[in-house]
């Protein structure tokens, strides 16, 4: 690996003077550097002192010794990193984006996107500051020590969408282009889009997810099978334990795909108290984007069950705790509330 640059950065420096405190040799740290190891020699003995050990002298290297050398040498020649000296800023987004917890443990399925880490960030009162794309620059250019581009989540471009035949379900079913202007503009609460996601071949059990188009919070239920049966037992449990006003007032209408599961149009919709408990639009075959929504949170949800997941082994508890985390995610669309904090 080559560099652009030829001088080494500060984050650099930090990044050798951390590889020589663990040991590593020159030639290792020129190669995870991107360096030649002529180059690591000379960075060494830029920053090489003399450490008073007690009863022993030891010469080590100082990435803040070298700076400032390099930077009384080269003061003309370019601006400093925005990030600065902040290292615990610095490693507060590394650790966001890395899903590091609390307690030390580094969780994957819990990394945040840059755009959060700096939220997060500035929820905690850092005065450092930089923006979105500086963050990504700096992940590309591999500033931070243990986090690179391959640890996000999204990266590249995404695929182009290909245009298909857009066609109803049936022409008796309620299709989505009648949808009312005030759910199109997420207007109010209570409009669901929903989805099943699947499991492993051969296996029945699914997570049916429920997600409010305007404050984005996430309902979801582990169902025993993929029948239509199953995904009415969860509203009739839930209007039976809400009652008819609370369950109308959080299910007003309902946004959904073609699947077999949701077509039993006339069952879905009809209230264990007896009438409609609400009303259900579906969308055009080959147009998931039409409930986008909820897409994007199984996207989420996928973190914690990848694809060929058996979900007849995962508990309720689990796909709630999965839940939970999409509903305390801040979010840019709701000027970074998260959506526990909307509903």
């Amino acid at each position: 690996m080559t560099k652009k640059q030829h001088y080494m950065t500060e984050h650099e420096r930090y990044k050798l003077e951390a590889y020589l405190q663990a040991g590593k040799k020159p030639g290792w740290i020129a190669r995870k550097l991107g360096f030649c190891r002529q180059t690591i020699y000379n960075e060494i003995e830029r920053g090489k002192y003399t450490h008073d050990c007690g009863w022993y002298d030891e010469e080590r290297y100082s990435a803040d010794k070298a700076q400032q050398k390099f930077e009384y040498a080269q003061t003309a020649k370019g601006r400093p990193l925005k990030i600065g000296k902040d290292r615990t800023y610095a490693d507060f987004l590394e650790r966001k984006m890395l899903g590091v917890q609390e307690d030390g443990k580094m969780d994957r399925r819990r990394r945040c996107s840059p755009t959060v880490a700096l939220e997060l960030a500035r929820r905690e009162g850092f005065t450092s500051s930089i923006c979105v794309g500086t963050l990504y620059s700096y992940i590309d250019k591999r500033v931070f020590l243990n986090l690179s581009n391959r640890d996000l989540w999204v990266k590249g471009d995404r695929k182009r969408r290909k245009n298909k035949v857009r066609r109803s379900p049936h022409p008796l079913l309620p299709s989505i282009a009648d949808r009312p202007e005030i759910i199109n503009r997420r207007g109010e609460l209570g409009h669901k889009e929903i989805d099943l996601i699947v499991g492993k071949d051969g296996t029945r059990a699914a997570v049916l997810t429920l997600t409010d188009r305007a404050g984005r919070s996430e309902l979801a239920f582990k169902l025993p099978d993929k029948r239509a049966a199953s995904v009415r037992a969860v509203f009739d449990r839930l209007e039976r334990k809400l009652g008819r006003r609370q369950f109308r007032e959080m299910f007003r209408s309902i946004t959904t795909d073609n699947g077999p599961e949701f077509l039993e149009y006339e069952l879905l919709t009809q209230s264990i108290f007896g009438g409609k408990r609400f009303e259900v639009y579906y969308c055009h075959s080959y147009s998931a984007w039409e409930k986008g929504t909820n897409e994007n949170h199984n996207r989420l949800m996928r973190r914690f069950f990848p694809k060929g997941t058996d979900f007849t082994k995962v508990s309720q508890r689990e796909v709630q705790a999965a839940a939970d985390f999409l509903n305390h995610y801040p979010r840019k669309i709701l000027g970074w509330k998260m959506p526990a904090e909307v509903a």
